[in-house]
């Protein structure tokens, strides 16, 4: 078969029930301020892992099973409101 036979708007499913946990080996975890989260939405593009949402306030809120600590959300972050620290 070849990729033109495929047809278009195919979908993969993924079971989140299944998929492997970050645990502790992570150094550097991310913290919001929810003071100053005005809820933009940046962080969620382009967080690699797919591991934030936002709570009922509609400010970022981080799934720590998800999370690999790398910093992205932080350095996007416009009102700085995300901020890396020692995973304790």
């Amino acid at each position: 078969m070849s990729w033109k036979e495929i047809e278009e708007g195919a979908t993969i499913g993924h079971d989140l029930t299944k998929s492997p946990k970050t645990g502790d080996w992570r150094y550097m975890k991310p913290r919001v301020d929810k003071k100053n989260c005005i809820g933009c939405g940046t962080c969620f593009s382009y967080c690699p892992e797919a591991a934030i949402d936002f709570d009922l306030e509609r400010k970022a809120d981080i799934d720590y099973d998800i999370c690999k600590g790398c910093g992205v959300c932080a350095s996007v972050c416009p009102k700085k409101a995300i901020r890396m620290a020692k995973n304790v």
